[in-house]
């Protein structure tokens, strides 16, 4: 775990959640290391070396025996990290098993699958998070599957949805996060090894054996070659990460704009002390989905660097790799702050049902006149047509904004529509309850998704890509 008294001004807020601790430096040091014992005991299962000295290497692969500090700055003279640690594991080790150490393999070999194990325990953590916020937006589309909202088209107040039909749109976006991101963990975190130019050459015709040893021990997917200078995987990653906070940011700027104080549909209700303001106390800013919206919108441009980045020259690059260590710790780290948040503004979200319905009210049903129009040209037979009964319609709603009257008894009162319609046909038809389509079904069938996959186990089968 990361040491709270090292933590950065900004870290509280934009590297905030589990998944920080995930990628600190001591998760990749451990990973580093983790690739070299690995490394040894799958030599050893091919017996190219003696068990007894994988069980020596195994025994100082620990992140806590090496000084990250010392490594970092050791880390100019070879361009990378994994050559010093390389150097001190060997060191440590000592004796003849020694020049067993990192045997066949590369610095880059260490790095990329380091790189990936720290994704792959990154998106376990992130998955934690991430199916607390499917539940909870679950248990709001459930709850709120007859509660009446504005739906809002460019900006504006457009035809009725309903709240719980907001927070299924918001889970569908998450579980289609989190499924790109089950699938890369699944089938596209691959082990790296390939030696100097990617052939292996140095262990003969022991390298796909070793290589598929190494994958089965560290729990990652056999790679059909090494992807040295190939960087769909890391490209992958990243879109994935990349979509997962885009789904978020969606929500949290959803959640802000409903919590405007001319709006007020929603709020935040945290722990005392949280949503004020330093010369403002009378606000109840929606602070988690400010953080939340903040972290996310680290992601496209880091997406972007790592994209930059793919082009790598021939069988190793000068400067790509190096280029994507940075933005791709970032890219994790700012997409668990991102979902942590999201998580802890859904934990203390509160709807104001009945604000809801009187900002739908505010005017008096003309959002649906439409649906006023469309009955006349249904009463009548075609005697009215589209166009006339359109523009019916549209004259009694110009008389009501301009302060004429109620907009129930002006369309009443229209000779064109009062011939087909009564007025408590015409509240029926202005009423928001009743012209809310499909949006139950659809919220049924995306928490019934979402029950459906919750608990379905991963595959632990092994994995060729």
């Amino acid at each position: 775990m990361s040491d709270p008294a090292a933590r950065g001004l900004f870290d509280g807020v934009l590297a905030a959640g589990p998944v920080a601790a995930a990628v600190d430096d001591r998760a990749w040091v451990q990973a580093m290391l983790d690739f070299e014992s690995a490394l040894a005991h799958a030599e050893a299962d091919a017996e190219l070396i003696p068990a007894a000295a994988a069980a020596e290497i195994g025994n100082h692969c620990r992140a806590e025996l090496y000084d990250i500090g010392e490594l970092g700055a050791r880390a100019t003279g070879i361009g990378n990290p994994a050559g010093p640690l390389v150097r001190a594991l060997t060191e440590r080790v000592g004796g003849a098993a020694a020049g067993y150490v990192h045997l066949g393999a590369t610095s880059q070999d260490v790095m990329d699958t380091a790189a990936m194990l720290v994704t792959d325990r990154a998106l376990a953590v992130l998955d934690e998070d991430l199916r607390a916020v499917a539940a909870r937006l679950a248990e709001l589309a459930e709850t709120h599957t007859a509660t009446v909202l504005a739906g809002r088209s460019l900006l504006q107040q457009a035809t009725p949805v309903t709240f719980g039909f907001t927070a299924a749109g918001w889970l569908g976006g998450i579980l289609a996060g989190r499924d790109r991101l089950t699938a890369v963990r699944a089938e596209r975190l691959a082990v790296q090894f390939g030696g100097a130019v990617g052939t292996l050459a140095a262990l003969g015709d022991h390298g796909i054996e070793v290589s598929a040893r190494l994958a089965r021990r560290l729990g990652l997917a056999v790679p059909l070659l090494p992807w040295h200078t190939e960087r769909s995987r890391i490209a992958e990653v990243a879109a994935a990460l990349g979509q997962t906070c885009g789904a978020v940011a969606k929500i949290a700027r959803d959640i802000a704009l409903l919590a405007q104080t001319e709006v007020a549909e929603v709020f935040e209700q945290g722990p005392a002390g949280t949503g004020g303001s330093s010369t403002m106390p009378h606000k109840r800013n929606p602070v988690a989905a400010v953080l939340a919206a903040a972290a996310a919108g680290q992601a496209p441009g880091l997406v972007a660097d790592l994209l930059a980045a793919a082009v790598h020259e021939h069988q190793r690059a000068a400067g790509s790799w190096h280029a994507e260590w940075r933005p791709y710790r970032e890219l994790l780290r700012t997409t668990g702050s991102a979902v942590h948040w999201l998580r802890v503004s859904l934990d203390r979200l509160r709807v104001d049902a009945d604000r809801m319905r009187a900002n739908l009210d505010r005017t008096g049903g003309l959002l649906l006149a439409e649906n006023v129009a469309v009955e006349v040209l249904a009463a009548s037979g075609g005697e009215v047509g589209r166009q006339a009964a359109g523009d019916a319609v549209a004259a009694c709603c110009r008389e009501s904004l301009s302060g004429a009257g109620d907009p129930a008894d002006l369309l009443a009162a229209d000779a064109t529509i009062g011939k087909y319609l009564s007025r408590g046909r015409i509240g029926e038809l202005l009423d928001p309850a009743g012209y809310l389509g499909s949006a139950e079904a659809f919220v049924t069938r995306t928490v019934r998704h979402w029950n459906e996959i919750r608990d379905v186990p991963e595959s632990g089968e092994d994995v060729v890509r």
